[in-house]
């Protein structure tokens, strides 16, 4: 396995603060706490990526979530947040999908639901990443690896740049070493993998990482990379 360094784990985290109770002094907060410890991204609610962007270095990217947590929004609701959350300063976006359908075996309606969102970024006057969120272990604790597979499928077709396990607030789960396989495999080389949810310890990074993650979102980032 791969040995990995402090610096090489921070320049691929996203350091998250999607609580609802979450002011704006605590995302200043936190842009301070990812400028010191030199991560790649921070990851914040749509009302919070002004505050953040005012107070974020020129190397700090800002991510954002659409139709978070739940993915039950109508696709045209995801576009147009994903197009408020550009105009509003990020550089990324992480979507929901609608993990139900998912489950009923409706791929053609998750690709819909992606595309909506590509196609209106793809419009905005300044480009982003997608990452879709496929909620991993939902899917997974019904034993169904087909649908995680499938819906890794169904995102790449759709044009996402990432796919990613979890939102961190569905009960069944965050990510898995198992999940990161999965997704590695299906998209390969040709997609970015973040792994989210329950990453709380340096051990728990460096096994997504070498389970496939390209990317971790981190809400305990310091107490991760103070491990390595």
């Amino acid at each position: 396995m791969p040995s990995y360094s402090r610096a090489d784990v921070a320049a691929v985290v996203d350091h998250t603060l999607l609580k609802p109770e979450a002011t704006e002094a605590d995302v200043i907060a936190l842009v301070a706490d990812a400028v010191d410890l030199g991560v790649y991204a921070v990851c914040v609610s749509p009302t919070m990526i002004a505050t953040a962007k005012s107070v974020a270095s020129p190397d700090l990217h800002i991510a954002s979530v659409v139709g978070f947590p739940s993915g039950k929004h109508v696709s045209a609701i995801k576009a147009q947040e994903a197009a408020l959350a550009v105009a509003a300063g990020a550089d990324e976006i992480d979507m929901v999908i609608d993990v139900g359908t998912a489950l009923s075996g409706r791929m053609d309606l998750v690709r819909a639901d992606v595309a909506a969102v590509r196609e209106r970024l793809d419009n905005a006057a300044t480009a982003a990443v997608l990452k879709v969120i496929v909620e991993s272990a939902a899917l997974l604790s019904l034993g169904n690896e087909q649908s995680l597979i499938d819906a890794c499928k169904a995102a790449e077709d759709a044009g996402a740049d990432f796919v990613k396990t979890s939102t961190g607030f569905h009960p069944s789960g965050g990510a898995s070493v198992r999940a990161l396989e999965l997704m590695a495999a299906t998209v390969g080389d040709r997609l970015g993998v973040k792994a989210s949810g329950g990453i709380r310890t340096a051990a728990d990074a460096t096994a997504m990482l070498d389970a496939g993650a390209t990317r971790l979102g981190l809400s305990g980032t310091r107490a991760v990379l103070d491990g390595l």
